[in-house]
């Protein structure tokens, strides 16, 4: 899907065709889409690397082609009940000539707050300040996808104190995937700032260099806050993956006292169904002994695994 912007006096407005200072959103573009990409100039080499799941982010600039491209890994989230809810999916931005592009096979949150117009000082006419809201609003987006990840952590620990499956341990098991993904995204990232911090093209003008210094501070503690909560939560799988084993041997323990409990009195009785000579046989009394004797030995385990605290 091929969109056209460009900012007027009227605010972000959707244009037909690509004009001077316009930005070309491209969401999953068809074949027929992109061939229109590069016959308005865009390097099909990056509208490639763009739509690459597996491409890291980086910065490219050729002044004899005239662009610059810059690969930046954005979230995604797939809903809870994928197997990793959490994703990270490269997003292209080419910048050629008086024309900016994005590129991504999925929509995502960046593009879509871009387009909602969120920051004032968004004009697409301003190339690399576009870039630079794009990457400010990625590290914002990491950080919020986080929050979200420990609330649902922090309410599967709830569940797991009592558990005895492996269930929540497996539901924990995918967030920690999820946050391997954004550390390792979080840190190519990170690597294409830095770079970015010495091309003076994105330092011309005060507003852009302070700009880009809060998006190194936001993805910066971004990286910090995924570390921690992957810290944490890995220590925390431990520690439940043994609460779940104690309280399945607790189960165990109890299940196998009331088996030795109730095999007491069987024993007995069983005793004194054979058809041989048994003493107290003949008593009027005899079942209200074996009863008591019963009851007494009952009474004695019970005390001994309770005062070994097998219960």
């Amino acid at each position: 899907m091929l969109t056209i912007y460009k900012t007027t006096e009227q605010g972000l407005q959707q244009v037909e065709k690509p004009t001077r200072g316009c930005w070309i959103n491209a969401i999953g573009p068809s074949p027929e889409e992109i061939a229109q990409l590069i016959e308005w100039g865009f390097d099909p080499d990056l509208i490639t690397y763009s739509l690459d799941l597996d491409e890291m982010a980086r910065l490219e600039r050729d002044e004899d082609e005239g662009y610059t491209f810059v690969l930046l890994r954005a979230p995604l989230f797939q809903g809870l009940s994928s197997d990793i809810p959490y994703l990270t999916i490269p997003l292209g931005i080419i910048i050629k000539g008086d024309l900016v592009a994005t590129v991504c096979r999925f929509e995502n949150d960046i593009v879509r707050v871009l387009g909602n117009s969120k920051y004032r000082g968004l004009r697409t006419a301003k190339r690399y300040r576009f870039v630079l809201y794009a990457l400010l609003e990625t590290a914002t987006r990491f950080l919020g996808h986080l929050r979200e990840i420990n609330k649902t952590v922090e309410g599967l620990e709830d569940q797991l104190q009592l558990s005895t499956r492996n269930r929540e341990v497996l539901e924990l098991l995918k967030y920690q995937k999820s946050l391997t993904y954004f550390i390792s995204s979080l840190r190519s990232n990170e690597v294409m700032l830095e770079r970015l911090h010495r091309t003076k093209v994105f330092n011309q003008f005060e507003e852009d260099q302070e700009l880009l210094e809060d998006v190194m501070t936001e993805n910066q503690q971004a990286l910090q806050m995924t570390h921690i909560a992957s810290d944490i939560l890995s220590s925390m799988m431990d520690a439940f993956a043994s609460i779940i084993s104690n309280n399945m041997n607790t189960v165990v323990k109890v299940l196998t006292a009331i088996t030795i409990i109730v095999s007491l009195p069987t024993m007995i009785f069983s005793f004194f169904g054979m058809n041989v000579d048994l003493p107290v046989q003949s008593h009027p009394l005899a079942f209200i002994f074996i009863l008591l004797f019963s009851m007494i030995l009952i009474g004695v385990a019970v005390y001994v695994f309770a005062k070994r605290d097998w219960f």
